[in-house]
């Protein structure tokens, strides 16, 4: 399923908006006010963002500029009343990719989402999150919360690995030949201990990684 946040405080829109999507193969999560939007965001990344203009605590342009200063490729669709032509300006100025006009059609907010999507080639596919830990795969980065965690190699590797078999228990043994020794490095199974440790202290001993005993590792979310 393709993974959507909406911002929309208006109860009814939202659920005949949710509804329509869902059907459509989309996972819809509705945020009432912009800082619900983006508290959800700093825990996981969806494939697309929809925002209302006008949310009570602000308006979309402020959230546009949090998400591009985040994720500079991540879908975002505004949606204004007809006539605020100011509005969309300024959306597209702080980063909006697209806009739709209230009164809208669903479907024609769903050919729009999707040609977003394909434009940007699935964007988010370059996320990896859980609770508050993102991986950019293309700048090979990592946050918490926001700020950039300096990583060495092995804990990068050791982390996306694991965050790519998120949901899933991965074996000791599962790390060892995909981190290590896939490169050559043939390394004894205390390094991987003393590398999660360093690992889980960079990133404060986060709840969502997980040690599954005598077995391995795992990564969810807690939140």
């Amino acid at each position: 399923m393709i993974e959507l946040y909406y911002a929309e405080d208006d109860a009814g829109i939202a659920g005949i908006v949710k509804e329509y999507l869902e059907q459509k193969n989309f996972k819809v999560t509705v945020y009432g006010t912009l800082a619900q939007i983006r508290q959800g965001m700093e825990t996981r990344v969806p494939a697309v963002v929809l925002l209302d203009w006008n949310m009570p605590d602000g308006h979309g342009d402020s959230l546009c500029r949090w998400i591009r200063s985040r994720w500079q490729d991540l879908p975002v669709i505004f949606l204004t009343v007809r006539g605020d032509s100011s509005d969309i300006v300024s959306g597209f100025q702080n980063g909006a990719d697209d806009y739709v006009v209230k009164p809208f059609e669903l479907e024609v907010l769903y050919s729009r989402i999707l040609a977003l999507l394909r434009r940007s080639g699935h964007a988010a596919k370059r996320y990896l999150s859980c609770d508050g830990i993102v991986i950019d795969r293309e700048r090979m980065t990592v946050t918490l919360d926001s700020e950039e965690i300096s990583l060495s190699a092995s804990e990068y590797q050791l982390l996306l690995y694991i965050m790519q078999n998120k949901g899933r228990t991965v074996t000791r043994g599962q790390i060892l030949e995909r981190v290590w020794d896939i490169n050559g490095s043939y390394v004894n199974d205390n390094t991987l201990t003393v590398t999660m440790k360093r690992l889980r202290d960079k990133l404060r001993q986060p709840a969502c990684l997980k040690t599954v005993r005598s077995v391995g590792y795992r990564m969810e979310d807690t939140v």
